[in-house]
């Protein structure tokens, strides 16, 4: 609600008195506490930094966070009740499936609280800036930012074929990227075709290396960010993946950047459509 300053704000000379009484007549911004990685990050876009309360320590590890860098310095603790409860939020934002028993504690503490299920496509983007901007006290921020993701969007539009080249998501312990998921969105409007619908892949979305071979896409996509970390991980450095899908058929792309759906996941797509003209390039296909 806009407020009006009294008379005597106009007249000269009370200027401070008037500066003092807007000051306490201003409402005041949310107290803000994030449980989840991906709302994490909307609020450091979105929020002031002063105004947030708390966010998970994910959100400092750069194998899983795009703001990590950003995120240094600020509050971080783990989504408990107890965490919530002490640091008393006005405003708490989580995931659909994380922290239930401290969203219900912040609930019973009288916090609004907001849930944002996964993102499953670049579509659905825009509408969680804008819920998370409204949240946070500053819808005005949403717009400009959902403003500057559409315009990205539209100028990376490609549109599908059946002839796109396919593409695997391989990542730790043999998991490939099912449909109908953010990953699969990005690919499609990368101008690639997911493997898992074209193979009609389980969807538990875990395959052999034999099986990953025996399809023989085009493009492998492989995550490195946490590289060195778990044999998990070791597997996507197997020698005979390097064999399969050197050069132009293998690139890298953090996890990070399609984990959540944000602005940055638009990254995943430019690299992708890097790495499709170059598929292209190499078959006489492209320029």
């Amino acid at each position: 609600m806009r407020r009006f300053a009294p008379a005597w704000c106009a007249t000269w000379g009370l200027a401070a008195g008037c500066s003092v009484w807007l000051a306490a007549a201003a409402p005041a911004q949310p107290r803000v506490a994030s449980l989840n990685l991906c709302t994490d990050q909307l609020a450091l876009m979105l929020a002031d930094r002063q105004d947030i309360v708390a966010l998970t320590p994910l959100v400092q590890d750069c194998s899983s966070s795009v703001l990590c860098h950003g995120a240094q310095g600020m509050p971080v603790q783990e989504p408990t009740a107890e965490n919530v409860l002490a640091t008393r939020p006005d405003t708490v934002l989580a995931g659909r499936f994380t922290a239930r028993v401290a969203v219900k504690a912040a609930r019973e503490e009288g916090a609004k609280v907001l849930i944002l299920p996964p993102v499953s496509s670049l579509s659905e983007i825009p509408d969680q800036i804008m819920q998370v901007a409204k949240a946070v006290g500053h819808p005005e921020r949403g717009v400009r930012l959902v403003a500057a993701f559409q315009d990205r969007l539209a100028a990376l539009a490609l549109a599908p074929s059946q002839q796109d080249p396919i593409a695997a998501v391989y990542e730790a312990n043999g998991f490939v990227a099912r449909g109908a998921s953010l990953p699969d969105d990005v690919l499609r409007h990368a101008g690639l075709r997911n493997l898992s619908t074209i193979a009609n892949l389980p969807e538990g979305g875990r395959i052999p290396l034999e099986t990953l071979l025996g399809w023989r896409p085009d493009l492998l996509v492989r995550d490195r960010s946490g590289q060195g970390q778990s044999l998990a991980q070791a597997m996507l450095d197997n020698p005979v993946l390097a064999q399969f899908f050197s050069g132009r058929h293998g690139v890298d792309l953090p996890a990070s950047l399609w984990l959540c759906g944000l602005p940055q996941t638009l990254d995943a797509v430019a690299i992708l459509q890097k790495a499709r003209a170059a598929l292209l390039h190499s078959a006489g296909g492209g320029p």
